[in-house]
């Protein structure tokens, strides 16, 4: 069950005005419907979607407080079929073998599930497949006017989709290379050629294409490999709560990795203080990591503890994390990976991007030209990197010679050079001359004539405190470029 604009259920988001709501990584992860008919898409990032519709209202999305939100929706459909999943706030999985037998068949009962959220105001779409993959997909197929899909044949149904559901981009781009468009295409090859190939990854693939999902990697685990806390007194802080769940995701899942294994499924049990006990599932398509884990939990508590059914009265004085769906998948490394550096990395540039802007963070990626500034091409980071203006392999007649200087300033700066016969001699730094110990150039630069532009000459300077690139034109000298 999937609600498309769950990021923009929130009483400062107007249904009169184009809105997107955008996530930690930049990209769109839903649109009102006046956002969608501009031609803004999910996935798309931020500054593509606001080039495409320059008066959309932006809103950055709260996970934390989505899922206060939708704690009282998963506890509905919990009323009805038991052991729901949460994906994410706004999704969740909800296994239906049994109670397809209860109600009469898969149709009396989402026609019964439907029933119940109306009292949530609607906009949920239903999918229903014989695995995970193929009921998101199929929710996602849904329209407004027809909001639920059930899938007979889920190989069948998979067979025309798009390559780039298999999730991995540098995979579906080499697949589309050899001339694999489809899941059908890819589904038709043999397993054996793909897994030789493309190893697991391509094993991994062609099980989705056959709408097989992943199956858990039988490997020796403790029997009990659940974390449990107890709190005499309560937790009635909930910063204090964080902080134990953060513990508890890092014991369950430093405690799995021993073993080679990480879950894909965790069931978070809480017990309060009058005796109350809650139970929610969290299902991850990638193994959790403590990091991501501990987010989950955190939401989970938060809503619990401050949502409409708060069902944690008194204080928390208990916490357990079970695992399951154990699974080796994901966990192999190439030599000298630290994935979990890359994850604190950009953890630390999101908040970075958090706090000064998102034009302010910016990535650099080189192209041709002659002059310094002119090679490097700057992009926002998290947004996907604009494709060079410049040829790098042109020849670029004129371009001053490596190394690159280190610091190249937006503009051209005064700087003071004395000039003997033509030689450069001394450079002044602030108060002082300074010997030019050795010098290379001139490089003369024919500017834009038609511009109105003229000519100049540039130097590379060594003295005592630095290298320096600079340029001479018109008689005056400027700093353009300092050197590491």
């Amino acid at each position: 069950m999937w609600y498309p604009t769950w990021a923009l259920q929130r009483p400062d988001v107007s249904p009169d005005v184009p809105t997107q709501a955008v996530g930690a990584d930049g990209r769109v992860v839903a649109t009102n419907r006046m956002a969608a008919e501009a031609g803004i898409g999910i996935g798309m990032r931020r500054r593509s979607a606001e080039a495409v519709c320059p008066a959309v209202r932006t809103v950055v999305q709260d996970l934390s407080a989505e899922m206060e939100g939708f704690e009282p929706i998963v506890a509905c459909i919990e009323g009805i079929v038991p052991r729901v999943e949460i994906i994410h706030p706004g999704t969740m999985l909800v296994p239906m073998a049994g109670a397809v037998k209860y109600y009469g068949g898969e149709g009396s009962l989402v026609e019964r599930i439907d029933k119940e959220l109306e009292v949530f105001g609607g906009g949920h779409r239903i999918g229903v497949g014989l695995g995970p993959f193929a009921s998101q997909h199929a929710a996602r197929s849904t329209s407004d006017e027809h909001p639920t899909l059930i899938v007979d044949d889920d190989e069948r149904f998979l067979l025309d989709m798009d390559i780039s559901a298999i999730g991995s981009e540098d995979l579906a781009a080499t697949f589309r290379w050899l001339g694999i468009t489809t899941l059908g295409a890819l589904a038709a090859l043999p397993r054996d050629a793909l897994v030789s190939r493309f190893g697991r990854q391509g094993m991994e693939a062609h099980r989705i294409a056959l709408g097989i999902d992943r199956t858990v990697d039988p490997r020796d685990i403790p029997q009990d490999p659940k974390v449990a806390s107890r709190f005499d007194p309560p937790i009635q802080d909930m910063e204090q709560a964080w902080f134990v769940a953060r513990n508890l995701s890092h014991r369950l899942i430093d405690g799995l990795s021993g073993h080679g294994v990480a879950p894909h499924r965790v069931i978070v049990t809480a017990e309060a203080a009058d005796g109350t006990v809650r139970k929610r599932s969290w299902r991850s398509a990638d193994p959790f990591d403590d990091r991501t884990l501990a987010d989950r939990i955190r939401w989970q508590l938060k809503a619990w503890v401050d949502g409409v059914s708060a069902g944690i009265r008194g204080g928390l004085v208990s916490l357990v994390l079970e695992p399951g769906d154990l699974s080796g998948a994901g966990r192999q490394m190439v030599l000298a990976e630290d994935p979990k550096s890359f994850e604190e990395a950009q953890r630390a540039l999101m908040e970075v991007q958090a706090i000064a802007g998102s034009d302010n963070l910016l990535v650099a990626v080189e192209q041709g030209g002659r002059d310094p500034s002119q090679r490097v091409q700057w992009s926002r980071w998290g947004d996907d990197p604009t494709p060079p203006e410049r040829d790098r392999g042109a020849p670029w007649p004129g371009r001053i010679p490596g190394p690159a200087p280190a610091l190249v300033p937006p503009r051209r700066v005064p700087f003071q050079v004395s000039f003997v016969d033509g030689v450069p001699e001394q450079v002044r730094l602030r108060t002082r001359w300074v010997p030019v110990l050795s010098w290379a150039g001139p490089w003369r630069h024919l500017g834009r004539w038609w511009d109105g532009e003229g000519s100049a000459d540039r130097y590379q300077i060594v003295t005592s405190a630095g290298a320096y690139l600079c340029e001479v034109r018109d008689g005056s000298s400027y700093l353009i470029g300092v050197y590491d």
